[in-house]
């Protein structure tokens, strides 16, 4: 036994490749031009092929590293009879006349490519582009086999791409190509020459997974000469045929069946997919040999925002893979969602979601199922600063700035968290992250759904700086030009339904966040004073809160205390 290092040839203008997908193990027996791993790089994949024959002892990338020419993929074990069958054909009969009679004819045919081929039937075979369905002028994007490869029956010769989807193209017969007749970016139809085999109709019937022939010596009574004849006649046969017999005995890399790699695709697929989020191992291929098309990941990705499919990161934890009306409860055990043909008892209209409610509605069923929530209710009295805001605004009637009983909720609320700082923090597992900003995000109302922009560093902004901020950021919602960063970063929420109306409501905690404060529209009730009912402008405060990270003590502290707060704005100086 002897150990070969298999290195990558040399692959074009690459550097620093990935390897997307290993097509062989430890144990496994590999030929020579057999492929061993697939590189992909920002344009293109590939299939490095093995430069020897034997079994894989031990495999030097794993998936996800860099190659480049050089690098050492594997080491191989190689028998003496695979050595054998590699040395030159000038062999001569002298030589193996030193060899044993028994053993001479091992060393020419090893056991796992041992096959009957007829010479005399060797041939020239054209291999045309099959029916492949409604295409036309479809382009060569993959040349998977070059002039003195050995390919058997249904190996694939190269991948075409139309507009919609992308295919292999497999080979009609087995032998070794002596003439490719495409190129990368060439236009093909049904019918097109592709290649020019020379094979044989025995190559092309290829040994099926049973135990091959094999070629076994003369009988130990027979003559000297025997052994020797048989030796030089297996040596005079052309190197051809023995490598189209090594193939056929191979099995061909079937991208249908379980592989260690990643799945069958398109390095186009591919990045598609990567665009859209889509774990491709979770796609099923509907192109030839399972290839994954582009039309698979569009369908999986409608499965998915629909409910009809989940991820498997999905699956692992109970969270939703679209927004509520989707999804049919199947992962949380439920009953599944009712089916209605709502046409059935009168007229319908069907609207698609916007992409905000979609993405939304999967976050909050996320939060709403994952979170222990629970909602107190409390009334305020801000007739005093509802005074206050008034009479400010007239006074600073000039400056154009507006300010709003949301801009004193900030304010109020910072004071709050400040004292009550569980409600400005996040779980991290076992933990909790107290933060030391204060970031406040408000629910605006825009025509493609709700969204939540974030007035940074409330506690550092007075009253004015708040008002315009939020007028500002208001007005780029309901355009649609919040960007991520004026979304993100919130330590608490409040959702005012102020100009609308109602009483009270349960918002929805946005996580990461622990608490959401939801308030209504203020009215004016009889207040008993100990003396007296009084009319006082009363505002409903909602505030919902994690249970995991807060007690119902500490959530009644936190709406009296932000109550007397906005009932007498001073405190705030306190």
């Amino acid at each position: 036994m002897s150990l070969i290092e298999v290195k990558v040839p040399d692959i074009g203008d690459f550097d620093e490749v990935a390897v997307i997908e290993l097509l062989v193990k430890p144990g496994d027996s590999v030929s020579a031009e057999q492929s061993l791993i697939t590189v992909e790089s920002d344009k293109a994949s590939m299939e490095i092929p093995s430069s020897a024959a034997g079994i894989v002892k031990e495999l030097k990338v794993a998936l996800g590293d860099k190659v480049k020419q050089g690098s050492l993929v594997l080491i191989l074990e190689a028998a003496d009879a695979a050595q054998a069958v590699a040395a030159p054909v000038t062999a001569t009969p002298e030589i193996a006349q030193e060899s044993k009679p028994n053993q001479a004819v091992a060393h020419v045919v090893p056991e796992q490519a041992a096959i009957n081929i007829d010479s005399s039937s060797v041939g020239s075979i054209e291999v045309h582009v099959p029916d492949i369905g409604d295409f036309k002028d479809v382009t060569v994007i993959e040349v998977m086999v070059k002039v003195g490869d050995a390919v058997r029956l249904e190996q694939s010769l190269m991948t075409v791409e139309s507009d919609k989807a992308s295919m292999e193209i497999p080979s009609s017969a087995a032998g070794v190509i002596k003439e490719l007749k495409v190129k990368l970016g060439d236009k093909v139809n049904i019918g097109d020459l592709l290649a020019v085999l020379e094979g044989s109709a025995a190559a092309a019937a290829a040994v099926p997974g049973s135990a091959p022939v094999l070629v076994t010596p003369a009988a130990s009574s027979s003559t000297s000469n025997g052994p020797v004849a048989q030796v030089e006649q297996a040596l005079v046969a052309p190197v051809s045929i023995a490598s189209v017999a090594a193939a056929a005995a191979m099995p061909a890399h079937n991208p249908s069946t379980a592989t260690v790699g990643l799945p069958h695709a398109s390095p186009s697929v591919r990045k598609f997919a990567r665009e859209l989020g889509v774990p491709l191992g979770e796609v099923k291929g509907s192109g030839l040999k399972g290839r994954i098309t582009d039309h698979d990941v569009q369908a999986f990705t409608r499965s998915v925002m629909s409910g009809a499919v989940q991820t498997l990161s999905a699956q692992a934890q109970p969270k939703a893979a679209a927004a509520a009306g989707g999804n049919d409860g199947a992962g949380l055990g439920l009953i599944p969602w009712p089916k209605v043909d709502f046409a059935k008892f009168g007229p319908v209209e069907r609207k698609e979601m916007s992409r905000i409610k979609k993405i939304s509605g999967a976050n909050l069923l996320r939060n709403a199922i994952m979170i222990p929530a629970v909602t107190n209710h409390d009334d305020c009295d801000i007739t005093d600063l509802e005074a206050f805001r008034v009479s400010t605004n007239k006074e600073n009637e000039k400056s154009g700035v507006k300010v709003t009983m949301l801009a004193f909720l900030i304010k109020a609320c910072v004071a709050a968290l400040k004292k009550y700082p569980e409600f400005n923090s996040s779980l991290d597992g076992d933990a909790l992250i107290y933060k030391q900003y204060y970031h406040i995000g408000f629910a605006a109302d825009t025509p493609n759904g709700l969204m939540v922009p974030v007035i940074k560093d409330a506690d550092k902004k007075g009253i004015f700086q708040i008002s315009a901020e939020m007028s500002e950021l208001a007005k780029k919602a309901r355009d649609g030009k919040l960007s991520p960063a004026e979304m993100s970063g919130a330590s608490f929420t409040i959702s005012s339904l102020g100009g609308i109306g109602g009483r009270y409501f349960t918002p929805i905690i946005n996580a990461p966040e622990v608490s959401i404060l939801g308030v209504c529209r203020s009215t004016i009730e009889p207040v008993w004073d100990g003396k007296a009912f009084q009319p006082r402008l009363m505002l409903p405060l909602s505030l919902t809160w994690d249970h995991r990270v807060i007690d119902g003590a500490a959530a009644a502290r936190f709406n009296v205390y932000l109550g007397q707060i906005l009932g007498d704005l001073r405190r705030v100086l306190l």
